[in-house]
């Protein structure tokens, strides 16, 4: 299981993941990964802007 804030790096897809939400691997209103992954950090501010992000849109990660 994952916290909606934090961000990872998803091993086994070599990207980085970013849940806001139930996953088909969760149980409940849990974000649950499908393989490992490592915490980077977290979102500062509301995370549920992530909804408006669709495939393909581009992503600014900033540090804070």
């Amino acid at each position: 299981m994952v916290r909606w804030r934090e961000r990872h790096y998803w091993l086994a897809g070599a990207a980085l993941a970013l849940p806001f939400g139930a996953t088909p691997l969760s149980r409940g209103a849990e974000s649950r990964l499908a393989s490992a992954a490592n915490v980077l950090g977290r979102v500062v501010g509301d995370h549920r802007a992530l909804a408006a992000v669709r495939d393909g849109d581009t992503v600014r990660v900033d540090r804070a």
